[in-house]
């Protein structure tokens, strides 16, 4: 099967995270993202790599009889929730299964290993669970009128009016739709993500799920050419303060952001009305949250996935961390450490985002609690600092999982017990390899869903160190999900395809190179070579530069 064959296929199965395995008539397999067992699909093959195709949906010509809910309008435009059609009941049977599969190819069965593998938990809401959404202004197509929503799936530029999304209630949808009438009543523009011209660029929207108190944030850049920006924002302020609303608002705010890369970056923020926080509460504690924030976005099924950590770590033993200290690393706004200081000596949680950092002392103090310890840094070096040792390691790890030298490090303290949150099953199953290898075993597994109606899902993992296990080398293999390769983190290719979806243009590697060079990078002998034979090379476009840089940023060089 070449590049550019068409064909169909029926589904045969959809392993995690959503490859969905499409069988031709021939009985060739492709991998076709976005599908559902069942499906049969009609797709284009777009790449093919080591014998194995992989296929670009172009349409569902038969639904898989899985299907049987009726969906949100906005399904198959939006590249939101590819799973809406399907029973809730289903989704998890489904999810659950692509997480066992991946497990047990990489440690082997329950049989096999010993573990026991408890199931899925689903989420208390299957629909307006979650507390957070960041719209983007636009058009739904070429110079079309005014969109606010999501982007359209497999478009950059394209977005779709989600005036109906059914993972939020009904104050977001209110929210979206006055915002929407309002600007395009006054003719004012979005930021084209090509030209960078123009002034709406996101809205963000949070309500916390427990006290029904609202935060929105526009975001823009400074371009205010053609109208009053002082008299719009007032306008704007009238108009969502106007409606009528389920929970209460807490705050109107306004953020500047003349980045040119397509997110959410906080460049001044302004109080239009009100508080630039709110406040949530988890299972009996209180957090202070603001727009930029790391929150749990289902605050519901949070209180399952930390009750369920929580279960694992005590067992029937309430009293088992008494007088014991409990690293939580990578701790966010330290959630998980605040659930466990109150049956320990202290929780030392460490994360690299400061902000977040701030956050966790913040709502410790807010919640009374004296024994937490914060520090902002990476895990990898943070570790070689603190002081105190741990009797219990808790571990919630972004989605590409533990760098392999800070796993090395970790296993070194040879606590007995560890817990492991993982957001990505993918990176878990790799690390869980590294802990076996050096003498743990899985004790027990338990899904939580998180996310309904997409392919999302957590997983809480026990380890237990056995006895007398002698010290093996970790070695890490590079994992096509995983950004962490043994030498490079960003490759060329990786740092071509981020820059290709994101902003739709091609970069040349002597690009890369310049900007690499430009940020203080270390190029290579090979580098330095090939500039003294071909000295003149052309200068990297400024705008190509920014997207450059942006990678770079997101794969953590500079």
């Amino acid at each position: 099967m070449k590049k550019g064959f068409r064909g169909t296929g029926t589904v045969e199965r959809v392993d995690f995270p959503n490859k969905g395995i499409a069988v031709t008539d021939d009985g060739d397999r492709v991998i076709v993202k976005n599908t559902i067992p069942g499906q049969k699909v009609e797709f284009v093959v777009n790449k093919v790599k080591h014998q194995r195709a992989e296929g670009r949906l172009m349409e569902v010509i038969e639904k898989s009889p899985l299907e049987t809910e009726e969906p949100c309008p906005h399904f198959g435009m939006c590249g939101g929730c590819t799973y809406q059609t399907v029973p809730y009941e289903k989704q998890l049977d489904m999810k659950l299964t692509q997480v066992k599969k991946l497990i047990s190819d990489a440690i082997g069965t329950e049989k096999e290993s010993g573990y026991e593998f408890i199931g899925i938990h689903g989420s208390p809401k299957k629909s307006e669970y979650r507390n957070k959404m960041e719209f983007s202004f636009g058009d739904e197509y070429k110079d079309g009128p005014l969109a606010l929503g999501m982007h359209k799936r497999g478009s950059f530029y394209d977005l779709v009016t989600v005036t109906d999304c059914q993972i939020v209630d009904e104050d977001f949808r209110t929210i979206l739709k006055a915002t929407l009438d309002y600007f395009s009543k006054n003719n004012i523009p979005y930021f084209h993500r090509a030209t960078h011209k123009g002034y709406l660029r996101h809205l963000l929207v949070r309500k916390a799920t427990k006290t029904g108190e609202i935060i929105v944030d526009l975001v823009t850049s400074t371009q205010t050419e053609g109208f009053d920006e002082e008299e719009l924002l007032a306008g704007f302020r009238y108009a969502l303060l106007t409606r009528q609303y389920d929970g209460r608002f807490k705050g109107v705010l306004h953020t500047k952001n003349d980045s040119v890369a397509d997110v959410v970056k906080n460049e001044g923020t302004e109080v239009l009305y009100g508080d630039s926080y709110f406040y949530e509460e988890l299972l009996g504690l209180k957090f202070k949250i603001t727009p930029f924030s790391f929150f749990q976005t289902n605050s519901l099924g949070a209180e399952v996935l930390y009750e369920t950590a929580r279960e694992f770590i005590l067992g029937d033993d309430k009293d088992s961390l008494n007088g014991k200290t409990v690293y939580d690393l990578y701790s966010g706004t330290g959630t998980i450490a605040q659930l466990m200081a109150p049956v320990c000596k202290e929780v030392v949680g460490v994360e690299i985002v400061e902000e977040a950092v701030c956050a966790a002392k913040e709502n410790a103090a807010l919640n009374g609690l004296d024994n937490c310890k914060f520090i902002a840094g990476d895990v990898l070096k943070v570790l070689d600092e603190i002081e105190e040792k741990p009797d219990y390691i808790i571990l919630d790890p972004p989605r590409d999982g533990i760098h392999p030298k800070a796993i090395g490090k970790i296993i070194e303290y040879g606590v007995e017990n560890m817990v492991y949150i993982s957001c990505k099953p993918t990176s878990l199953a790799r690390d869980l390899q590294i802990f076996m290898d050096r003498g743990y075993r899985v004790e027990k597994i338990c899904c939580v869903d998180m996310f309904p109606n997409t392919y999302h899902v957590e997983t809480v993992v026990k380890l237990s160190l056995k006895k007398d296990t002698p010290k093996i080398e970790v070695t890490m293999e590079p994992d096509e999900e995983s950004n962490y390769t043994p030498e490079e983190k960003a490759t060329y290719q990786k740092i071509k395809d981020y820059v290709k979806n994101k902003y739709g243009v091609n970069v040349h590697t002597s690009y890369i190179a310049q900007v690499k060079r430009m940020c203080g990078l270390d190029m290579g002998e090979n580098y330095n070579k090939s500039k003294k034979k071909n000295p003149e090379v052309k200068q990297c476009p400024q705008e190509k530069v920014e997207y450059i840089k942006d990678a770079l940023r997101y794969f953590n060089e500079i």
